[in-house]
């Protein structure tokens, strides 16, 4: 007698391509599933549908907790739409350290665009990920374009290495800052600011001078960086995501940088390096598992740490002694 049918086993390329919003949450399921036989159908899932990606307008957001990403989001995603675009949201929560669940308050957040028909959100856990995004928000990405979705928002965490790693999955880097720059750019990373391609002081509905002076401040520190493209400086602009005030023009200012980037071949040239980076990512998260699920590793760890431990061993024969042990 048979179990009952696995359904994320019976999902096709051509049932993606179609669009079907309930589909595509069950092949980024199926994506983000650990289980060999979905990880080789997920692979095939991917290949196939590889020629239809590629053509998405792939934004990164982040900002500290409290500045108004969702809220920001969810406006800009419903003007987006409301023009004939279809938007997917991939919102990575963080992932509870005791339980490994997930925050997943983002469609409660997004209330217009989580009942519009030409939005799809899809809240992720980052499951401990580096940088908080999550293990399989690129391939989720790719679903989303090959399922039709033309605007690709993916919102972060804004916490850690966050920000590295959405401007690893993305061609446009948007940085929401709040209003009273002061105090706050003193602190903020170098880094940061070396990675946005944008930055928009938002609830400017609220502050309207002040988020113009925090503007006029944030545009001074960028000056003093080199941009991170010879066609494309960095623009600052003052938003409101409650009211919409400024989205058009920021929204303006995200397809400018992209027709400037494809002139000069750029564009293709982030997206190639992209690719590469994600490959060795997956190289690592395979290499992990395999460190996991080893039987021969398992036995033998134990021992290691223990000898590390007493100062019996070096971390450096440790970890000869591990790699020896993979079968590779």
């Amino acid at each position: 007698m048979t179990g009952p049918a696995d359904p994320l086993r019976t999902i096709n390329a051509e049932a993606v391509a179609r669009g079907d919003r309930a589909v595509l949450a069950r092949a980024i399921t199926l994506m983000e599933s650990r289980r060999a036989d979905h990880r080789a159908k997920a692979r095939d899932l991917l290949q196939a549908l590889m020629p239809r990606t590629g053509k998405a307008v792939r934004v990164g957001i982040t900002g500290v907790p409290g500045v108004g990403k969702s809220t920001a989001i969810d406006t800009l995603g419903s003007l987006l739409t409301a023009r004939g675009h279809k938007v997917a949201v991939l919102a990575v929560d963080p992932t509870s350290t005791r339980s490994g669940g997930a925050i997943l308050g983002d469609k409660t957040r997004m209330a217009k665009l989580s009942g519009d028909p030409d939005a799809f959100i899809r809240p992720s856990p980052s499951s401990g990920t580096l940088g908080g995004v999550a293990a399989k928000t690129r391939e989720a990405m790719l679903l989303c374009e090959a399922a039709g979705f033309d605007v690709i928002l993916v919102e972060t965490v804004g916490v850690g290495q966050s920000e590295t790693a959405v401007a690893d999955l993305t061609d446009f880097f948007l940085v929401l800052m709040l209003p009273g720059a002061g105090d706050e750019l003193q602190g903020i990373k170098k880094g940061i600011l070396e990675l946005a391609d944008m930055i928009a002081v938002n609830k400017a509905d609220d502050a309207g001078m002040r988020a113009k002076a925090a503007a006029a401040e944030y545009q001074a520190a960028l000056h003093i960086l080199t941009p991170a493209s010879a066609s494309w400086t960095p623009p600052v602009v003052t938003i409101s995501g409650l009211t919409g005030q400024g989205l058009d023009l920021l929204w303006d200012k995200i397809l400018d940088h992209r027709s400037r980037l494809e002139a000069t071949g750029e564009l293709a040239e982030k997206r190639r390096g992209q690719d590469t980076k994600w490959m060795w990512a997956l190289v690592h998260e395979r290499l992990h598992d395999r460190l996991r699920q080893d039987a021969a590793l398992r036995q033998r760890v134990p021992a290691i740490e223990a000898g590390i431990a007493d100062g019996t061993l070096s971390p450096t024969a440790g970890a000869d002694e591990i790699i020896g042990l993979l079968k590779l």
